[in-house]
């Protein structure tokens, strides 16, 4: 005779009254009964949408390592210093540049000099003038105004030619005896790598035009696409790898903006150890590691019995099953993500749930 039978369950309320206040004695049940009810198991399994994944990711130069040279004035590109893949130190010249346009600034500079040399004369001596009241006080505000004015062009002059790419010490060469220079020097604004060469020497380029790029290549970011429903396990901080190239780093946002292509999760880390063995515009591989969220399993839904929120599984023992309390991640297909107290080599029941069910609740008998 069969040690116990099932009966219709009532109300499915029983059942989770006893969730949670019920360490939960186990079902008792031999192989045959459970063969004979339907029952199957299967191992549970790791949480696989993030741990012990590969996913591809994307080397990229963090945007406030990047530098543009450009022609600070139209002209002819008559020499170049370095090319891609040289290092390069800040302030190190890196390309002359013969225009005919910063002639024409330093004529106006020249000027501009002159004219507040006059002016600055002519203030002097009409405060004199005015002192000793030869003159009316409408004449002297005129001739302190008029030299406000020529000293604000000369220092627009004088910005205009730093714009242009000359230094302070080359601007303050310049006089009238001296003569003027057409060559503007050209040098790189940060430490780092040239990454691209845009221009050849003999080219005529125009005002703006962009002639290197120069980057600091550490700290890098690594760019990953991984799968949508792995978003409830992503936080910022969890470490990444690149396991094949040595490669660590953490990760530093979660973008929530779904890629349209192939429906993937855009996550960016920052790679601080390792660095120089990666090269930006390289696609490598990364992981993800989940830390503390390594209690997350993998099971199918049919294992479940649940409602609402409230569910639990049913662990193969050997004198039957075990219910044990879980808590429903994400759900994705037939696969669910929970998080419970497994040691990872468990089997859980997956058919025959509702005739479990009606043992545990003792609603057979013999």
């Amino acid at each position: 005779m069969s040690c116990f039978s099932i009966k219709p369950v009532t109300s499915i309320a029983v059942l989770f009254s006893f969730i949670g206040n019920v360490q939960a004695a186990d079902v008792m049940m031999t192989v045959a009964q459970q063969q004979s009810l339907g029952v199957s198991v299967t191992p549970v399994g790791k949480n696989t949408v993030l741990s012990s994944r590969r996913f591809p990711a994307e080397i990229v130069v963090p945007v406030s390592q990047v530098r543009i040279v450009s022609a600070t004035q139209s002209g002819l590109l008559d020499r170049l210093y370095v090319a891609a893949g040289q290092e390069v130190k800040k302030g190190q010249i890196v390309a002359h540049l013969t225009s005919a346009d910063l002639l024409g600034l330093q004529k106006d500079y020249l000027q501009a000099m002159t004219q507040n040399k006059l002016a600055t004369k002519n203030l002097s001596r009409d405060k004199e003038l005015f002192k000793d009241g030869i003159i009316a006080q409408r004449r002297y505000l005129e001739a302190e105004s008029a030299q406000a004015e020529v000293s604000a062009t000369l220092a627009q002059s004088k910005q205009a030619l730093r714009l242009a790419g000359m230094s302070d010490s080359a601007i303050n060469k310049i006089n009238s005896t001296s003569g003027m220079d057409s060559g503007i020097t050209l040098t790189a604004p940060i430490d780092g790598q040239v990454l691209e060469q845009m221009v050849t020497a003999g080219q005529h380029v125009d005002m703006a035009m962009p002639l290197y790029r120069i980057a600091k290549l550490n700290p890098l970011w690594l760019e990953i696409h991984a799968p949508l429903e792995g978003l409830p396990f992503v936080k910022i901080g969890m470490p990444v790898q690149v396991p094949k190239l040595q490669a660590s780093g953490k990760l530093i946002a979660v973008i929530r903006n779904v890629n349209k292509a192939d429906q993937t999760l855009h996550l960016r880390a920052e790679i601080t150890t390792g660095a120089e063995k990666l090269s930006p515009g390289q696609i490598v591989e990364a992981e993800i590691s989940l830390g503390g969220q390594a209690q997350h399993f993998s099971v199918p839904k049919s294992a479940l019995a649940r409602q609402g929120a409230a569910a639990v599984v049913f662990v193969q023992s050997s004198a039957g099953f075990s219910p044990l309390k879980v808590k429903v991640i994400s759900e994705h297909g037939d696969e669910a993500i929970v998080d419970a107290a497994f040691k990872g080599n468990e089997k859980i029941a997956v058919t025959g749930i509702a005739a479990i069910k009606g043992a545990w609740l003792g609603l057979g008998g013999e």
